[in-house]
């Protein structure tokens, strides 16, 4: 019955994060849903806040990016990659692409996957429509970075934190370690997109008007740099990377509003206070699934082990789980399995919860927001998004399984 329960009250704000009436933000059915379960039982009052305190640091740091993110963005970062992406390509759908999936990979691995479907992709969108060349091809490479360009650096994704905590590594080894998976999944991504968008990307570069030039942000570079060095630098010392993200918006926020281009109410909300609270509350619901004897039946599916054959199993088990019911609780069941298998099943994990939402709008709510960036400019249904994916994600997870089984090898964990 507990079971049942909580499987119950997991579908529901799942659907209700996928499909959010009104627009409403998705904590509105989580909270009520964690407090339910705690209520009736299911899940402790203990245990539910032992999760929270668990996730507690994973949240400061997704508010702390989210801010830094459209700080950025307020101070023109995103402005000049769209002037840099025209300028270089020069109209050639192609060199576009290329400039595309550097920039989108950049932001993605930096700012994390919501600044590239929010901020980047709306500019390359109009990049695409001002330099007169079809659309279709470049706005798929920011959905799919978004979610593939992640596994590198554990700040780039709220699932990557939470394998950060779960392998045990330092800033600099997971990064070192997720370098040759990262490449080569992007590598297989950018080969199939460019195949199957082949007609729309002609070599001959369209005409167009010369882009505006725009300055370049140097000073927001700077901070960013010193905060991805603070990054490793924290991690060194043990301390999380909430701290160097929260030292870099801070920087940016007292200078934007020192010059009023910013309010506090408005720093506030860029923090998503409810997307935070529904990430909390998502962690009580699937803990409560775990609890009630989910745990013994995944233990029965998903394989065991370090080795090549288990790595791949691990990651396509993920891949399909994430696909469909969404990265987070996907990543939130199948950590505790697998941990104790070492470091290289958690990595595998993250290879697939990363990758594996490229194949449903469902796989992750970057993929629902990318969604809802481009649906004034364009239709992407259901349908045209999974066949892309299907094409794309067994390929790149077999390519950044085998580098990561390499890298292990090289690195060690």
């Amino acid at each position: 019955m507990d079971l049942t329960l909580a499987l119950l009250a997991l579908a529901v704000v799942l659907v209700f994060a996928v499909v959010r009436p009104h627009g409403w933000p998705e904590a509105v059915v989580a909270v009520p849903a964690a407090a339910m379960l705690i209520a009736t039982g299911v899940v402790s009052p203990r245990e539910a806040a032992d999760e929270v305190e668990r996730l507690l640091p994973v949240v400061g740091f997704l508010a702390a990016i989210l801010v830094l993110a459209r700080l950025c963005d307020d101070e023109g970062l995103f402005r000049a990659a769209g002037v840099a992406m025209g300028r270089v390509s020069d109209g050639a759908p192609r060199r576009l692409l290329v400039m595309v999936f550097l920039i989108a990979s950049a932001t993605t691995a930096v700012l994390s996957l919501d600044a590239t479907v929010v901020l980047l992709t709306p500019v390359v969108l109009a990049t695409a429509r001002a330099l007169a060349v079809p659309v279709r091809p470049h706005v798929f490479a920011t959905a799919h970075l978004a979610n593939s360009a992640s596994l590198l650096l554990p700040v780039s994704n709220l699932t990557n934190l939470l394998a950060f905590s779960a392998a045990g590594l330092s800033f600099v080894h997971f990064g070192a370690v997720m370098t040759l998976p990262t490449l080569a999944a992007v590598a297989v991504e950018f080969v199939v997109l460019r195949w199957l968008f082949a007609r729309d990307l002609p070599a001959e570069p369209a005409p167009h008007p010369e882009p505006a030039r725009d300055g370049v942000p140097v000073f927001v570079l700077v901070v960013l740099a010193l905060t991805l060095a603070g990054f490793a630098v924290t991690s060194l010392l043990g301390h999380a990377p909430a701290w160097a993200a929260l030292a870099g918006a801070t920087v940016l926020g007292v200078r934007a509003l020192a010059r009023r281009d910013t309010t506090p109410a408005r720093i506030l909300a860029d923090a998503d206070i409810p997307f935070l609270a529904f990430v909390l509350c998502l962690g009580v619901v699937v803990d409560a699934v775990m609890r009630s004897g989910l745990d013994t039946v995944m233990r029965g599916v998903v394989p065991v082990g370090q080795s090549l054959p288990a790595l791949l199993g691990v990651a396509a088990v993920a891949a399909v789980l994430a696909g469909l019911v969404n990265n987070l609780p996907a990543v939130l069941v199948l950590l505790p399995l697998v941990t104790p298998a070492g470091p290289a099943a958690v990595l595998a994990v993250l290879i697939g919860v990363n990758l594996g939402p490229n194949l449903t709008y469902v796989g992750s709510l970057a993929n629902l927001l990318w969604r809802n960036v481009i649906r004034r400019d364009m239709h992407v249904g259901a349908v045209e998004f999974s066949r892309v994916g299907l094409c794309t994600v067994p390929p790149a997870i077999v390519a950044a399984v085998l580098a990561l089984w390499l890298s292990v090898r090289v690195f060690g964990v």
